[in-house]
Protein backbone atom coordinates (compact mmCIF):
# COMPACT_ATOMS: atom_id res chain seq x y z
CA UNK A 1 0.00 0.00 0.00
CA UNK A 2 2.81 2.42 0.90
CA UNK A 3 5.92 1.05 -0.77
CA UNK A 4 8.81 -1.42 -0.45
CA UNK A 5 12.28 -2.24 -1.75
CA UNK A 6 12.18 -3.84 -5.19
CA UNK A 7 15.14 -6.30 -5.54
CA UNK A 8 14.40 -6.93 -9.22
CA UNK A 9 14.58 -3.21 -9.89
CA UNK A 10 17.88 -2.99 -7.96
CA UNK A 11 19.39 -5.88 -9.89
CA UNK A 12 18.22 -4.62 -13.28
CA UNK A 13 19.49 -1.08 -12.73
CA UNK A 14 22.57 -2.26 -10.78
CA UNK A 15 21.71 -0.17 -7.74
CA UNK A 16 22.60 -0.66 -4.11
CA UNK A 17 19.75 -1.24 -1.69
CA UNK A 18 20.71 2.02 -0.01
CA UNK A 19 19.86 3.91 -3.21
CA UNK A 20 16.44 5.56 -3.28
CA UNK A 21 15.94 4.37 -6.83
CA UNK A 22 15.18 0.84 -5.62
CA UNK A 23 11.95 1.99 -3.94
CA UNK A 24 8.74 0.67 -5.44
CA UNK A 25 5.96 3.09 -4.63
CA UNK A 26 2.70 1.69 -3.29
CA UNK A 27 -0.82 2.49 -4.38
CA UNK A 28 -1.31 5.30 -1.85
CA UNK A 29 1.59 7.49 -3.12
CA UNK A 30 0.53 6.68 -6.67
CA UNK A 31 -2.94 8.08 -5.88
CA UNK A 32 -1.53 11.58 -5.35
CA UNK A 33 -4.08 14.26 -6.31
CA UNK A 34 -6.82 11.66 -6.10
CA UNK A 35 -9.15 9.79 -3.76
CA UNK A 36 -8.03 6.54 -2.19
CA UNK A 37 -10.72 4.27 -0.71
CA UNK A 38 -10.15 1.30 1.61
CA UNK A 39 -13.11 -1.01 2.11
CA UNK A 40 -13.53 -2.98 5.36
CA UNK A 41 -10.78 -1.18 7.28
CA UNK A 42 -10.97 -3.49 10.37
CA UNK A 43 -9.79 -6.37 8.16
CA UNK A 44 -6.49 -4.53 7.67
CA UNK A 45 -3.77 -5.89 9.94
CA UNK A 46 -2.83 -3.54 12.83
CA UNK A 47 0.81 -3.24 11.65
CA UNK A 48 -0.44 -1.97 8.27
CA UNK A 49 -2.84 0.45 9.97
CA UNK A 50 0.16 1.84 11.87
CA UNK A 51 1.81 2.59 8.52
CA UNK A 52 -1.01 5.01 7.72
CA UNK A 53 -0.25 7.25 10.72
CA UNK A 54 2.44 9.41 9.13
CA UNK A 55 0.66 9.66 5.81
CA UNK A 56 -2.45 11.06 7.46
CA UNK A 57 -0.73 13.35 9.97
CA UNK A 58 2.90 14.26 9.13
CA UNK A 59 2.66 13.57 5.37
CA UNK A 60 5.90 11.59 5.37
CA UNK A 61 6.68 7.94 4.64
CA UNK A 62 9.19 5.48 6.00
CA UNK A 63 10.06 2.62 3.65
CA UNK A 64 12.67 0.11 4.81
CA UNK A 65 14.77 2.79 6.50
CA UNK A 66 14.15 5.50 3.92
CA UNK A 67 12.59 8.56 5.53
CA UNK A 68 10.77 10.27 2.69
CA UNK A 69 8.79 13.49 3.01
CA UNK A 70 6.15 13.79 0.31
CA UNK A 71 3.55 16.59 0.11
CA UNK A 72 0.75 14.17 -0.79
CA UNK A 73 -2.47 15.78 -2.00
CA UNK A 74 -4.80 12.89 -1.34
CA UNK A 75 -8.13 12.15 0.32
CA UNK A 76 -8.38 8.80 2.08
CA UNK A 77 -11.81 7.29 2.70
CA UNK A 78 -12.36 4.26 4.92
CA UNK A 79 -15.47 2.09 5.16
CA UNK A 80 -16.23 -0.27 8.02
CA UNK A 81 -19.08 -2.02 9.72
CA UNK A 82 -19.65 -1.41 13.44
CA UNK A 83 -16.97 -3.09 15.54
CA UNK A 84 -19.49 -5.44 17.14
CA UNK A 85 -20.73 -6.60 13.73
CA UNK A 86 -17.93 -9.14 13.24
CA UNK A 87 -15.02 -10.52 15.21
CA UNK A 88 -12.54 -10.21 12.37
CA UNK A 89 -10.71 -7.15 13.70
CA UNK A 90 -11.06 -3.52 14.70
CA UNK A 91 -9.72 -0.09 13.94
CA UNK A 92 -6.81 0.78 16.21
CA UNK A 93 -7.37 3.84 18.39
CA UNK A 94 -4.51 6.07 17.08
CA UNK A 95 -5.82 5.66 13.55
CA UNK A 96 -9.33 6.63 14.67
CA UNK A 97 -7.84 9.80 16.13
CA UNK A 98 -6.40 10.74 12.75
CA UNK A 99 -9.65 10.28 10.82
CA UNK A 100 -11.14 13.69 10.17
CA UNK A 101 -14.87 12.95 10.04
CA UNK A 102 -17.05 9.94 10.70
CA UNK A 103 -20.25 9.50 8.70
CA UNK A 104 -22.78 7.05 10.12
CA UNK A 105 -25.22 5.46 7.72
CA UNK A 106 -28.54 3.93 8.72
CA UNK A 107 -31.20 1.52 7.56
CA UNK A 108 -34.12 2.84 5.51
CA UNK A 109 -36.31 4.72 7.95
CA UNK A 110 -39.52 4.28 5.95
CA UNK A 111 -41.09 1.48 3.96
CA UNK A 112 -41.14 3.71 0.89
CA UNK A 113 -37.38 4.31 1.04
CA UNK A 114 -36.77 0.58 1.45
CA UNK A 115 -38.95 -0.19 -1.57
CA UNK A 116 -36.97 2.25 -3.73
CA UNK A 117 -33.67 0.66 -2.69
CA UNK A 118 -34.95 -2.86 -3.37
CA UNK A 119 -36.38 -1.88 -6.76
CA UNK A 120 -33.04 -0.32 -7.67
CA UNK A 121 -30.85 -3.25 -6.63
CA UNK A 122 -32.99 -6.39 -7.10
CA UNK A 123 -33.12 -8.41 -10.32
CA UNK A 124 -36.74 -7.84 -11.29
CA UNK A 125 -36.71 -7.62 -15.10
CA UNK A 126 -36.36 -11.22 -16.24
CA UNK A 127 -35.32 -12.38 -19.70
CA UNK A 128 -37.95 -15.11 -20.03
CA UNK A 129 -40.09 -12.95 -22.28
CA UNK A 130 -42.92 -12.80 -19.72
CA UNK A 131 -44.33 -9.70 -18.11
CA UNK A 132 -43.47 -9.24 -14.42
CA UNK A 133 -46.19 -7.63 -12.29
CA UNK A 134 -45.59 -7.03 -8.57
CA UNK A 135 -48.49 -5.57 -6.57
CA UNK A 136 -47.41 -2.73 -4.32
CA UNK A 137 -48.59 -4.49 -1.18
CA UNK A 138 -46.17 -7.32 -1.97
CA UNK A 139 -43.32 -4.81 -2.00
CA UNK A 140 -44.55 -3.53 1.36
CA UNK A 141 -44.66 -7.05 2.80
CA UNK A 142 -41.07 -7.74 1.72
CA UNK A 143 -39.83 -4.51 3.29
CA UNK A 144 -41.92 -5.07 6.40
CA UNK A 145 -40.13 -8.40 6.95
CA UNK A 146 -36.86 -6.49 7.38
CA UNK A 147 -38.49 -3.90 9.63
CA UNK A 148 -39.91 -6.67 11.82
CA UNK A 149 -36.52 -8.42 11.95
CA UNK A 150 -34.83 -5.20 13.11
CA UNK A 151 -37.08 -5.10 16.17
CA UNK A 152 -37.45 -8.82 16.83
CA UNK A 153 -36.34 -10.15 20.20
CA UNK A 154 -35.13 -13.33 18.51
CA UNK A 155 -32.74 -11.54 16.13
CA UNK A 156 -29.31 -10.33 17.23
CA UNK A 157 -29.64 -6.58 16.74
CA UNK A 158 -25.87 -6.05 17.10
CA UNK A 159 -25.35 -7.95 13.86
CA UNK A 160 -28.11 -6.00 12.17
CA UNK A 161 -30.38 -6.77 9.21
CA UNK A 162 -29.06 -5.32 5.98
CA UNK A 163 -30.91 -4.26 2.84
CA UNK A 164 -29.52 -7.38 1.17
CA UNK A 165 -32.25 -9.34 2.96
CA UNK A 166 -35.09 -7.59 1.13
CA UNK A 167 -33.18 -7.74 -2.17
CA UNK A 168 -32.72 -11.52 -1.88
CA UNK A 169 -36.30 -12.05 -0.72
CA UNK A 170 -37.71 -10.09 -3.65
CA UNK A 171 -35.56 -11.99 -6.13
CA UNK A 172 -36.59 -15.35 -4.62
CA UNK A 173 -40.24 -14.33 -4.74
CA UNK A 174 -40.10 -13.38 -8.41
CA UNK A 175 -38.01 -16.44 -9.26
CA UNK A 176 -40.64 -18.82 -7.90
CA UNK A 177 -43.39 -16.95 -9.73
CA UNK A 178 -41.29 -17.11 -12.89
CA UNK A 179 -40.74 -20.85 -12.47
CA UNK A 180 -44.48 -21.37 -12.18
CA UNK A 181 -45.19 -19.23 -15.26
CA UNK A 182 -42.65 -21.21 -17.32
CA UNK A 183 -43.90 -24.61 -16.18
CA UNK A 184 -47.56 -23.74 -16.71
CA UNK A 185 -46.92 -21.72 -19.88
CA UNK A 186 -48.52 -18.58 -18.45
CA UNK A 187 -47.87 -15.17 -19.95
CA UNK A 188 -47.62 -13.21 -16.70
CA UNK A 189 -45.22 -13.55 -13.78
CA UNK A 190 -47.46 -12.67 -10.85
CA UNK A 191 -46.52 -13.56 -7.24
CA UNK A 192 -48.87 -15.19 -4.76
CA UNK A 193 -48.95 -15.17 -0.98
CA UNK A 194 -48.01 -18.85 -1.00
CA UNK A 195 -44.82 -17.86 -2.86
CA UNK A 196 -43.65 -16.15 0.33
CA UNK A 197 -42.59 -19.56 1.66
CA UNK A 198 -39.80 -19.47 -0.91
CA UNK A 199 -38.23 -16.31 0.50
CA UNK A 200 -37.22 -18.20 3.65
CA UNK A 201 -33.67 -18.90 2.35
CA UNK A 202 -33.23 -15.17 1.88
CA UNK A 203 -34.03 -14.62 5.56
CA UNK A 204 -32.44 -17.56 7.36
CA UNK A 205 -29.06 -16.95 5.75
CA UNK A 206 -28.95 -13.24 6.59
CA UNK A 207 -30.09 -12.92 10.20
CA UNK A 208 -28.15 -13.97 13.26
CA UNK A 209 -30.32 -15.19 16.11
CA UNK A 210 -29.88 -14.79 19.83
CA UNK A 211 -30.03 -17.84 22.10
CA UNK A 212 -33.84 -17.76 22.30
CA UNK A 213 -34.05 -17.55 18.52
CA UNK A 214 -31.72 -20.51 18.09
CA UNK A 215 -33.97 -22.49 20.43
CA UNK A 216 -36.99 -21.65 18.27
CA UNK A 217 -35.15 -22.38 15.01
CA UNK A 218 -34.31 -20.11 12.11
CA UNK A 219 -37.17 -21.35 9.91
CA UNK A 220 -39.79 -20.85 12.62
CA UNK A 221 -38.49 -17.36 13.42
CA UNK A 222 -38.44 -16.44 9.72
CA UNK A 223 -42.02 -17.64 9.21
CA UNK A 224 -43.08 -15.58 12.21
CA UNK A 225 -41.44 -12.49 10.68
CA UNK A 226 -43.33 -13.06 7.42
CA UNK A 227 -46.58 -13.49 9.34
CA UNK A 228 -46.07 -10.25 11.26
CA UNK A 229 -45.24 -8.44 8.02
CA UNK A 230 -48.47 -9.66 6.39
CA UNK A 231 -50.40 -8.61 9.48
CA UNK A 232 -48.98 -5.08 9.44
CA UNK A 233 -49.62 -4.53 5.73
CA UNK A 234 -53.09 -6.07 6.00
CA UNK A 235 -54.07 -3.46 8.61
CA UNK A 236 -53.10 -0.73 6.17
CA UNK A 237 -55.62 -1.80 3.52
CA UNK A 238 -58.41 -3.59 5.40
CA UNK A 239 -60.51 -2.99 8.52
CA UNK A 240 -59.38 -4.59 11.75
CA UNK A 241 -60.77 -8.15 11.71
CA UNK A 242 -60.68 -8.60 15.50
CA UNK A 243 -64.14 -9.23 16.97
CA UNK A 244 -66.08 -6.68 18.99
CA UNK A 245 -65.15 -8.31 22.28
CA UNK A 246 -61.51 -7.40 21.74
CA UNK A 247 -62.28 -3.69 22.00
CA UNK A 248 -62.07 -2.09 25.42
CA UNK A 249 -63.69 1.22 24.54
CA UNK A 250 -67.24 1.62 25.82
CA UNK A 251 -68.08 4.67 23.76
CA UNK A 252 -70.89 4.27 21.28
CA UNK A 253 -68.73 5.34 18.39
CA UNK A 254 -66.08 2.76 19.25
CA UNK A 255 -68.66 -0.02 19.50
CA UNK A 256 -70.15 0.92 16.15
CA UNK A 257 -66.78 0.90 14.40
CA UNK A 258 -65.85 -2.42 15.95
CA UNK A 259 -69.12 -4.00 14.94
CA UNK A 260 -68.96 -2.69 11.35
CA UNK A 261 -65.37 -3.85 10.81
CA UNK A 262 -66.19 -7.24 12.28
CA UNK A 263 -69.23 -7.62 10.04
CA UNK A 264 -67.09 -7.05 6.94
CA UNK A 265 -65.66 -10.55 7.31
CA UNK A 266 -68.72 -12.25 8.79
CA UNK A 267 -69.71 -13.98 5.55
CA UNK A 268 -66.18 -15.30 4.96
CA UNK A 269 -65.78 -16.60 8.50
CA UNK A 270 -69.27 -18.11 8.48
CA UNK A 271 -68.39 -20.03 5.30
CA UNK A 272 -65.46 -21.67 7.03
CA UNK A 273 -67.45 -22.26 10.22
CA UNK A 274 -69.91 -24.29 8.15
CA UNK A 275 -67.20 -26.92 7.68
CA UNK A 276 -65.87 -25.72 4.33
CA UNK A 277 -62.19 -25.41 3.46
CA UNK A 278 -60.02 -24.68 0.44
CA UNK A 279 -56.60 -25.96 -0.63
CA UNK A 280 -54.24 -23.91 -2.78
CA UNK A 281 -50.60 -24.16 -3.80
CA UNK A 282 -47.99 -22.28 -5.78
CA UNK A 283 -48.10 -24.93 -8.52
CA UNK A 284 -51.78 -24.49 -9.42
CA UNK A 285 -52.66 -22.92 -12.81
CA UNK A 286 -54.26 -19.53 -12.51
CA UNK A 287 -57.72 -20.78 -13.52
CA UNK A 288 -57.75 -23.52 -10.87
CA UNK A 289 -56.21 -21.17 -8.31
CA UNK A 290 -58.82 -18.49 -8.96
CA UNK A 291 -61.70 -20.98 -9.00
CA UNK A 292 -60.67 -22.46 -5.66
CA UNK A 293 -60.58 -19.04 -4.00
CA UNK A 294 -63.94 -18.07 -5.50
CA UNK A 295 -65.55 -20.85 -3.46
CA UNK A 296 -65.29 -18.64 -0.36
CA UNK A 297 -68.42 -16.51 -0.17
CA UNK A 298 -67.81 -12.79 0.21
CA UNK A 299 -64.07 -13.06 -0.38
CA UNK A 300 -64.09 -11.57 -3.85
CA UNK A 301 -66.18 -8.60 -2.76
CA UNK A 302 -63.82 -7.73 0.11
CA UNK A 303 -60.74 -7.86 -2.12
CA UNK A 304 -62.40 -5.75 -4.79
CA UNK A 305 -63.69 -3.19 -2.30
CA UNK A 306 -60.49 -2.41 -0.42
CA UNK A 307 -57.70 -3.21 -2.89
CA UNK A 308 -59.53 -1.71 -5.89
CA UNK A 309 -58.71 -4.74 -8.01
CA UNK A 310 -60.15 -5.26 -11.47
CA UNK A 311 -62.38 -8.33 -11.20
CA UNK A 312 -61.61 -9.22 -14.83
CA UNK A 313 -57.90 -9.59 -13.99
CA UNK A 314 -57.67 -13.14 -12.62
CA UNK A 315 -54.05 -12.78 -11.54
CA UNK A 316 -54.63 -9.64 -9.50
CA UNK A 317 -57.97 -10.77 -8.10
CA UNK A 318 -56.77 -14.23 -7.08
CA UNK A 319 -53.69 -12.88 -5.30
CA UNK A 320 -55.76 -10.21 -3.54
CA UNK A 321 -58.25 -12.82 -2.36
CA UNK A 322 -55.43 -14.99 -1.02
CA UNK A 323 -54.04 -11.91 0.76
CA UNK A 324 -57.38 -11.43 2.53
CA UNK A 325 -57.45 -15.05 3.68
CA UNK A 326 -53.90 -14.99 4.97
CA UNK A 327 -54.56 -11.70 6.73
CA UNK A 328 -57.54 -13.24 8.52
CA UNK A 329 -55.33 -16.16 9.48
CA UNK A 330 -52.68 -13.84 10.93
CA UNK A 331 -55.40 -12.30 13.10
CA UNK A 332 -56.49 -15.81 14.20
CA UNK A 333 -59.91 -15.59 12.55
CA UNK A 334 -59.39 -18.67 10.37
CA UNK A 335 -56.87 -21.52 10.49
CA UNK A 336 -54.16 -22.39 8.01
CA UNK A 337 -52.25 -25.63 7.57
CA UNK A 338 -49.24 -26.08 5.30
CA UNK A 339 -48.21 -29.52 4.08
CA UNK A 340 -45.90 -30.07 1.09
CA UNK A 341 -46.42 -26.57 -0.32
CA UNK A 342 -50.21 -26.96 -0.09
CA UNK A 343 -51.97 -24.37 2.05
CA UNK A 344 -55.34 -25.27 3.57
CA UNK A 345 -57.61 -22.60 5.00
CA UNK A 346 -60.36 -23.77 7.33
CA UNK A 347 -62.29 -22.95 10.48
CA UNK A 348 -60.18 -22.16 13.54
CA UNK A 349 -62.22 -24.30 15.98
CA UNK A 350 -62.17 -27.33 13.72
CA UNK A 351 -58.41 -26.94 13.34
CA UNK A 352 -57.88 -26.82 17.11
CA UNK A 353 -59.92 -29.95 17.79
CA UNK A 354 -58.41 -31.87 14.87
CA UNK A 355 -54.89 -31.05 16.07
CA UNK A 356 -55.75 -32.22 19.58
CA UNK A 357 -57.14 -35.46 18.19
CA UNK A 358 -53.93 -36.09 16.26
CA UNK A 359 -51.86 -35.46 19.39
CA UNK A 360 -53.93 -38.00 21.37
CA UNK A 361 -53.26 -40.69 18.83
Amino acid sequence: MIGDIDPIKAATQKLYYSHEGVIHWGIIPRTNRGIFVINELPDLQPRIQVGLFNIMQERDIQIRGFNIRIPLDIMIIFTANPEDYTNRGNIITPLKDRIGSQILTHYPRTIEDGIKITEQEAWLNRDSGKKVIIPYYFKEIIEQVAFQARTSEFVDQKSGVSARLTISCMENLISNAERRAIRLNEDVIYPRICDLNFILPGITGKVELVFEGEQEGSVKVSKALIGKAIREVFKKYFPDPLPKSRYHSYEEKGRTQAQSSHQEYAQIIAWFESGNKIEISDEMPIDAFYAELCKVKGLKEIAKKYLKVDENDKYAMATAMEFVLDGLHQFSRIAKDEVDNISSYKDMVVSIFSSRTREEF
